[in-house]
């Protein structure tokens, strides 16, 4: 039973499909078990353990859980030339490339066609559930800052690229039919630029030019929607000259990108240039996607995990807009998606798709025993790790996200992202998660709300070399009014010092207060445009713009070199935070 859209079902046979999906979920998920063992019997990997018996009681038994140093040695045999069948009968067509910002290094990880199926599969779904809850999503165009990154190859000549990339690339994206791939205002030929900055000013010339269609305006990442519009507080002026000349900057050299932008601009037009200078030009920029595009009835971004700290910034811009997060997904596998599309962004839940992987979870915190439940017996409120096992080869594989059971939709569990696990700073005997962090900052930056600043990016790292060590987060402020100089504010900062402390864990406050083995936490306010240089600096290492999240916990030496040689001032806490 496993159910996948027909792309010509009425809206009633859609809502039939996906009840029946989530109504299913044992039966769904024990077919998916037996049919991919049933498809790798021969593998090497599966072999070594199984030894001919594929059934469900004896592959738990005995195949072990992984991390990715147990399968990498396999990857690479196949990346250097050895068959697929090392871990996988179906072939190994390419491999995706994880972004590295998270846990400090890339990883490659096996891809085949049923990866991008999932994904045309989740696209179609979420795009549906998108319909039900949001009149009128359906009778416009999406403005999508999609984008893709050049592959690699290994030795043996198949690609390395992001996932997105292969998607953008398939015939699933360029040959869209479902009446549920929303039109974009961006031909595929902006998509598939191969330079980023010209890409990005081709989607904003065209979302400007089609401005009175637009109904949503869209992202993978909450960051990357961030960037977009401090790419056009920097290009507008650029921007209303194309559009009242009907001419396309010289610097756009991408042949492609020239023609079809070319075309969608038509007749110069000084009314609508006008009217874009206007807007651009009030004092401040808050509400300016409401403003350019008037009909915008969400903004869709991922605003979990690493991309919570963009929701203050997101909300800033969108004024009452509601930001949608749909979709849980990552290179390992596809996951879920939101049901409930229109709730605020710091309650998504994802409901798990069982027909996209057997899905196993380890229970976090468990001391006395490995409990491992299937995706049916997770229970409301426990904090579980997903284990993966998918038609590409990996089993029993431990992606390391963190979540929390907050629910069901039918029989399918639903899930709270919480953190990444070992993303964590610590000095003494504390250990401090992204998660905590995260809320902390959060309350920090309440205390900027009455002034003319915003946080628009931060990260943090564990500073041993002072005695005794202290915690150190880099912060990148702006000033709403953007007519103004950033005027820092040295008593408001060292309140906003203080009130992460105050925010932070138990054992943190009490090594900081009473035991003095921990000192004051320092901001380092850095210069504007220092954590696009942090990202270029990841960039250029390998990982994708489209796939780039700003580190909550930065590991990178270079890159905190980076950010030390643009620090403009630093504050400390006055006081050390209550115990207790």
């Amino acid at each position: 039973m496993s159910l996948r859209f027909d792309l010509n079902e009425g809206l009633e046979e859609k809502l039939q499909s996906l009840e029946d999906l989530t109504w299913n979920v044992k039966q769904i998920q024990d077919e998916m078990v037996a049919d991919i063992l049933t498809v790798n019997a021969n593998t090497e990997y599966l072999h070594r353990f199984l030894h001919g018996k594929f059934d469900k009681e004896h592959f738990k038994k005995n195949i072990p859980i992984v991390t990715y140093k147990d399968v990498q040695p396999y990857i690479e045999r196949i990346a250097n030339g050895e068959p697929s069948d090392v871990i996988s009968a179906q072939p190994i067509t390419g491999f995706t490339r994880s972004s590295g910002t998270s846990g400090g290094k890339q990883k490659l990880l096996p891809l085949n066609m049923n990866f991008l199926e999932n994904i045309k599969f989740l696209r179609n779904i979420c795009a549906f559930v998108i319909c039900r809850h949001i009149d009128g999503a359906e009778q416009g165009k999406v403005m999508k800052f999609a984008f893709i990154k050049p592959e690699s190859t290994t030795p043996s000549g198949l690609l390395v690229g992001a996932a997105s990339t292969y998607f953008y690339k398939s015939d699933h994206f360029r040959n869209q039919t479902s009446n549920f791939d929303f039109a974009c205002t961006s031909p595929t030929e902006i998509v598939l630029c191969r330079d980023n900055k010209q890409s990005m000013y081709c989607h904003l010339l065209c979302g400007l030019v089609q401005r009175e269609e637009v109904v949503s305006v869209s992202a993978a990442f909450a960051s990357t929607l961030v960037r977009a519009i401090n790419f056009l507080e920097e290009y507008w002026k650029e921007l209303c000259s194309n559009i009242r000349m009907a001419q396309v900057s010289e610097w756009i050299e991408d042949t492609s990108c020239r023609n079809c932008v070319s075309e969608i601009l038509g007749e110069p037009n000084p009314e609508l240039a006008n009217l874009i200078e206007q807007e651009c030009n009030q004092i401040s920029w808050g509400g300016i996607i409401s403003r350019l595009w008037p009909n915008t009835k969400f903004v869709e971004c991922i605003v979990t995990g690493q991309m919570t700290q963009y929701i203050s910034t997101l909300e800033f811009y969108s004024k009452e807009l509601p930001i949608v997060s749909m979709n849980y997904l990552a290179s390992e596998a596809v996951f879920g998606m939101n049901m409930n599309p229109l709730c605020k962004p710091q309650d998504v839940s994802y409901t798990f798709i069982p027909n996209m992987a057997y899905f196993e979870f380890l229970l976090v915190d468990e001391v006395n025993e490995l409990k491992i439940v299937d995706l049916v017996d997770v229970k409301l409120g426990c904090y579980y790790e997903t284990l993966v096992t998918s038609y590409a080869g990996l089993y029993r594989y431990r992606v390391g996200d963190i979540l929390q059971v907050t629910g069901f939709y039918n029989n399918a569990p639903q899930f709270r992202f919480v953190r990444r696990k070992d993303v964590a700073l610590s000095i003494d005997v504390e250990t401090t998660t992204e998660e905590e962090l995260l809320k902390a900052v959060t309350h920090a930056r309440m205390v900027l709300e009455s002034s003319d600043l915003m946080l628009t990016d931060f990260t943090c790292y564990a500073d041993i070399s002072t005695k005794p060590g202290h915690y150190v987060i880099y912060w990148e402020l702006k000033a709403k009014n953007k007519n103004k100089i950033l005027e820092l504010d040295d008593k408001l900062l060292t309140e906003c010092c203080y009130k992460v402390e105050e925010n932070l864990g138990i054992r943190y406050r009490k090594l900081r207060s009473k035991e003095g083995s921990i000192g004051a936490l320092e901001i380092r306010v850095v210069q504007p445009g220092t954590f696009d240089s942090v990202m270029n600096f990841f960039i250029s290492q390998g990982a994708s713009f489209v796939q780039y999240k700003t580190p909550v916990c930065l590991k990178s030496s270079d890159a905190l070199a980076n950010l030390e040689s643009n620090v403009l001032t630093r504050y400390f806490s006055d006081k050390p935070p209550p115990p207790l």
